[in-house]
């Protein structure tokens, strides 16, 4: 024989439950009132969030009334209490402050308790306010935590999606608002870039069996450790790069040696520090070109500053750093005088021989100390110094090169326009 359902009797007395229905409008702005007098951050909210909180604190008392007039359910349907607000409510009112929050509204029902029961009811009444105090709890905790994991997700596409905006040079107004929607405002900003470990990599790819490795892990890792380091990240693979942006550092070195451990084998490349994220392009540019590079100077430091290989990065092609070996180092050097310029080549062809140097020019020692010491001053390179050598005189060929392009280019035009061709410029001959 099947057995009969139990039917619950009600939880509280039905007369108690008119007197509830009766007063609902005056609890709802005993609640509302109680909060701005308890919870300081809801007096200082907009007009706008006040109203949906004063919206969710009746729709709370609505939803506890509707569960004691239905003792068939086991819990009450508090998921209806949040749907009244909008999803960004959720960002302008914390945790902390929904839980503070039900505890006030929950206080304003249970101080009326005596008032709302009926005589010899009240014990049932309190209890039903305090189970469902406990479950609109736990469906704020559920909610908040919907949330965040929706957040989390989100952020991460956007995240994404500014490191590779950054990477192929794009600077659109598009790429700052999602900056904005991550919370980003540090400045300056600097671009650090290596490989990513192998089993991270392969994971990644999707190729890694444990299942327990990754780049999810390994970056919110990293957010963990700069938020330690109080500075702001955003992070990103792309195949077997990792790419760093941090703000709130003067320090590019310093700001990489916090995380060169997280790193794979390899260089890891700091690129110059600019003002902000709308320039972090640069820096992306210039960290990314020295990572190809790299492999041209095996005994670099690590982690190093992208400009200390700028000659290996303009062998290797890099236009931003043959143009900064020209305007920073040759042209510089070429605004000191010839003298400067033959004293710097002929100490390095002379493999850094100052008495060598002094014989070939004809002068003092002392002569060529003041000049070298005068092209240390003009370009922040000191010739004696083998990687300053090497960058000066990488500095030096692509200079002249640039010149006699330029050269080439002004002579050419010359011969189009008829100028230089002979006595007045028409080509040869004696005017007529």
């Amino acid at each position: 024989m099947a057995a009969k359902k139990q039917v619950r009797g009600p939880r509280v007395d039905p007369e108690t439950v008119r007197r509830m229905e009766r007063a609902t409008g005056a609890l709802g702005t005993a609640a509302i009132a109680a909060m701005d007098e308890r919870l300081p951050w809801y007096r200082k909210m907009s007009a706008e969030n006040r109203s949906w909180l004063g919206l969710v604190a009746q729709a709370g008392i609505a939803a506890f009334l509707d569960w004691i007039r239905h003792p068939e359910r086991n819990r009450p349907a508090v998921t209806e209490v949040f749907g009244t607000a909008p999803r960004e409510l959720a960002r302008a009112v914390s945790l902390q402050h929904a839980v503070e929050m039900v505890r006030v509204i929950i206080d304003a029902v249970e101080a009326q308790v005596d008032e709302l029961a009926v005589p010899g009811g009240e014990a049932e009444l309190r209890e039903a306010v305090l189970t469902y105090a406990r479950e609109i709890a736990f469906s704020a905790a559920q909610v908040y935590a919907r949330t965040a994991e929706a957040r989390g997700a989100w952020d991460a596409r956007l995240e994404a999606l500014v490191v590779d905006s950054l990477v192929r040079g794009e600077t659109e107004d598009s790429m700052h608002s999602w900056a904005s929607a991550l919370n980003w405002s540090s400045s300056p900003v600097v671009v650090v870039v290596g490989t990513i470990g192998e089993e991270e990599g392969l994971a990644g790819r999707g190729d890694n069996r444990s299942g327990d490795i990754g780049p999810e892990p390994l970056i919110e890792d990293l957010r963990a450790q700069a938020r330690r380091a109080r500075l702001d990240l955003l992070a990103g693979v792309q195949g077997n790069r990792l790419i760093l942006v941090l703000g709130g550092t003067d320090d590019p070195i310093a700001a990489a040696e916090r995380f060169a451990g997280r790193f794979g084998p390899g260089p890891v490349i700091a690129g110059p520090l600019v003002r902000d994220l709308r320039a972090a392009s640069v820096s992306a540019r210039a960290a990314l070109a020295a990572l190809h590079a790299a492999p041209a100077w095996p005994d670099a430091p690590r982690p190093t500053g992208a400009d200390e290989l700028l000659p290996e990065r303009a062998l290797d092609g890099d236009d931003d750093a043959r143009a900064a070996l020209i305007s920073d180092v040759y042209e510089p050097l070429l605004g000191g005088g010839p003298a400067l310029l033959d004293t710097l080549t002929t100490y390095l062809e002379q493999g850094s021989s100052l008495e060598a140097t002094a014989r070939l020019l004809f002068v003092h020692p002392n002569t060529v100390r003041y000049r070298l010491r005068r092209v240390a001053e003009l370009t922040e390179y000191t010739p004696s110094a083998g990687r300053d050598g090497f960058t000066l005189w990488v500095a030096l060929a692509l200079g002249r090169l640039a010149a006699r392009r330029s050269e080439g280019a002004r002579h050419h035009l010359d011969r189009g326009t008829g100028k230089g061709d002979g006595p007045g410029g028409t080509g040869g001959g004696s005017p007529p």
